[in-house]
């Protein structure tokens, strides 16, 4: 029997993205046994590669020359594919023109994939002329003319649900095979508290910077960012690590402690609580704000803490410091969680429920 042609739309280049990579890309193995897998995305290598840079005549001609050849390239391979797997989107701007095509004229089958409150302006982001052209509110068209909706947390579903029935919940996942906690990397006196993302989320390390000086202060840890652009923070001494993928593994296993601070918002509710799966799946307690996600990932002195106040930071952090019999627990217990609920294991069958029609 000949396998059935899916093709997989989304923004950026295979193996670039974290939101492809854990949500979709480590399950193309089990993928690739059942369909016959195309994939398309807006942004190339080398596009991709200028993104998040100083922006040149180069990149916008490129951008330029992706608005032809991404429609281009969708036409070529649509009347093979009998499932379109969009992930968040075809192009980064204007309405979903290209999503029409697809669904109402080639009446293909469509899974809508997205793990962030897209419809709405991120907290930290400023409106300029590009940002005004993403037109945010395309993504209630594409979920309204899709077969079925893969969302990372349940308040994405509840969203979702207003416009489409055919709703699961997919969440972000960690293949453990990957994320292991073996071998962690300690070489401080002193214990290491660790924040690892990028550069659209550091303003969030500003919600516990008076948190984190004061344990500065006290020479009670270490901090430690691992991001693609340098914080700018009042404290008088961290450690900064330009993240890259290769070494990514051993960048987080150098800390003991993990936060996830959160703006207690609509767009941080759609946040699918990313770098908690990483702290956990390698045993390192965290610190989080009980906000959206965060509320289910972290059971309160299971795996972790929830701190609501800026006192409640400072003593979980300090409890978690002074404490490591307790980041041992506390570890196990996330490893186990992982396991559990967030991993590619636990989540593949769902996974692949998706595909089903």
């Amino acid at each position: 029997m000949q396998k059935k042609t899916v093709l997989i739309i989304s923004p950026y280049p295979k193996n670039t993205a974290a939101s492809q990579r854990f949500r979709y890309e480590q399950y193309l193995d089990l993928l690739n046994e059942r369909f016959k897998i195309k994939q398309v995305s807006f942004y190339n290598y080398n596009l991709f590669n200028k993104l998040y840079k100083k922006k040149n005549i180069s990149f916008y001609v490129g951008f330029f020359i992706a608005f032809f050849r991404t429609p281009l390239n969708l036409f070529i391979l649509l009347p093979q594919s009998s499932i379109v797997f969009i992930h968040r989107e075809v192009l980064p701007l204007g309405p979903p023109i290209l999503e029409f095509v697809i669904s109402q004229i080639f009446k293909k089958k469509v899974i809508y994939d997205f793990d962030d409150a897209i419809w709405l302006r991120d907290s930290f982001q400023k409106e300029n002329f590009f940002s005004k052209l993403k037109y945010r509110s395309k993504s209630k068209y594409l979920i309204k003319w899709s077969q079925k909706v893969s969302v990372g947390n349940d308040f994405l579903a509840n969203f979702s649900k207003q416009f489409n029935p055919n709703v699961i919940v997919n969440p972000t996942t960690i293949d453990q095979s990957y994320h292991s906690p073996k071998n962690r990397n300690r070489n401080r006196n002193i214990p290491v508290i660790g924040w690892t993302g990028t550069h659209s989320t550091l303003p969030y390390l500003h919600l516990i910077e008076s948190v984190l000086c004061k344990i500065e202060k006290e020479n009670l840890a270490h901090f430690v960012v691992i991001a693609n652009q340098k914080p700018e923070l009042k404290l008088k001494q961290f450690e900064f690590i330009n993240w890259n993928q290769k070494d990514e593994i051993e960048q987080l296993r150098t800390i003991d402690i993990g936060i996830m601070p959160l703006h207690d918002d609509d767009w941080s509710k759609g946040k699918c609580g990313f770098k908690l799966l990483q702290y956990m799946s390698l045993g390192i307690p965290a610190v989080a704000s009980p906000v959206g996600v965060n509320s289910k990932i972290v059971k309160h002195e299971y795996n972790g803490f929830l701190a609501q106040s800026q006192e409640e930071w400072y003593l979980f952090l300090k409890e978690l410091i002074k404490n490591e019999d307790l980041r041992k627990k506390f570890g196990k217990n996330g490893i186990e969680t992982i396991s559990k609920y967030y991993s590619k294991n636990s989540n593949k069958s769902n996974f692949l429920s998706i595909f089903s029609f």
